[in-house]
């Protein structure tokens, strides 16, 4: 067995999961082998939606595969990010036992999946520095030795931060963790930054596991797609831990005609737009006087820093614009995360707080 398969829970390895009805490539012109209505349904009369969908769609896998760069093997399309991180703690950490690692503030999920397991804790926290909040890698390293953590995750770019790790040294860190953790890189807003993907390291490092979405860049957050890039041999065992239908046929469809040649330049074109407007909202919001700090960001958001963010976010509110409020936040009492919208969505930012300053 090779070390990344010695990492799953004992009693998943060679656990077969649940074979639905769409398990076997099975031909005919009259399906009767799964319950399904033999009647389309009234409200939807034009639609296949009476049968089951497929459990990892053959196009739509083949599409995800050259966007991502990677082996239809080594890949699992599932409910958005959410499902695969839930999918990861799940089949690798046994209940009271394998830690999973986090690098707060961040994505909250992480620390959800590890608390429904039973999964112990460990927190390592982004360091503060004059430009930002980031990873401190040595410290990640030492925890997750010391706390025998068997999922250690990294979102980069960070979300609130905004700040992403050097590949480097995610290499390294899943270096010093070969045969002992999973290092699973949340690359959710990696659209929108500098640095190439995780994935690229996964050919040296089995134990990289890769997260993306079309949730952001790819503005299909309702349709719930998401992928986990890993070794083939881990994408088998969570493939029989998840749910038999997870990708529903009209998601599956509405994300085939996103990765579309056509619609995938019109979404680069708006990817460079965000981030051109990332930097102009950073510079306006630096130069109020009521900003106390705008953190550089490789995501479509920034996390800004005021003198009351209280009031800012009252002012932003009243002006019928809704940021994130981070003040419950642990070291964030202080800041709002605000998303890069359009150019003009992010002048109705700034109006906002200007006018707010200038009724103090």
């Amino acid at each position: 067995m090779s070390d990344l398969l010695e990492l799953v829970r004992e009693d998943l390895r060679g656990f077969g999961g649940y074979q639905s009805a769409r398990s076997q490539a099975l031909q005919g012109d009259l399906w009767l082998n799964a319950n399904e209505s033999a009647w389309a349904s009234p409200a939807d009369p034009g639609s296949t939606s009476r049968r089951y969908p497929d459990p990892q769609p053959t196009a739509l896998r083949s599409a995800l595969a050259r966007l991502y760069s990677c082996d239809e093997a080594s890949l699992l399309i599932g409910r958005g990010s959410d499902e695969a991180i839930d999918l990861l703690v799940r089949a690798l950490c046994t209940p009271g036992r394998d830690a999973v690692l986090v690098t707060p503030p961040v994505f909250g999920m992480y620390a959800v999946s590890a608390r429904l397991q039973g999964a112990p804790l460990v927190e390592v926290p982004l360091r503060q520095a004059a430009s930002g909040l980031h990873a401190d890698m040595q410290a990640i390293q030492q925890a997750a030795l010391e706390s025998r953590a068997k999922v250690v995750f990294l979102c980069s770019p960070s979300n609130p931060a905004g700040s992403a790790i050097a590949l480097e040294e995610i290499e390294r860190l899943a270096a010093a963790l070969q045969g002992r953790a999973l290092v699973v890189v949340d690359e959710a807003y990696g659209e929108f930054s500098d640095l190439p993907s995780a994935t690229t390291l996964q050919q040296r490092q089995a134990n990289i596991a890769v997260l993306r979405t079309l949730s952001k860049a790819h503005a299909l957050a309702a349709a719930r797609i998401g992928v986990v890039i890993a070794d083939p041999a881990l994408i088998g065992v969570l493939r029989c831990c998840q749910a038999p239908y997870p990708v529903p046929t009209p998601c599956a469809e509405l994300a085939l005609a996103a990765l579309a040649p056509a619609t995938l330049e019109q979404t680069r074109r708006r990817v460079e737009l965000v981030r051109n407007e990332r930097e102009r909202l950073r510079a306006m919001l630096g130069a109020l006087p009521g900003v106390v700090a705008v953190y550089p960001s490789q995501g479509n958001y920034l996390l800004v820093r005021f003198v009351d963010a209280g009031a800012a976010f009252r002012a932003l509110l009243d002006a019928g614009v809704v940021v994130r409020d981070q003040r419950a936040v642990p070291r964030l009492g202080d800041a709002l995360r605000i998303t890069i919208g359009s150019p003009e969505q992010n002048d109705r930012v700034i109006c906002a707080l200007r006018l707010q300053e200038a009724a103090a």
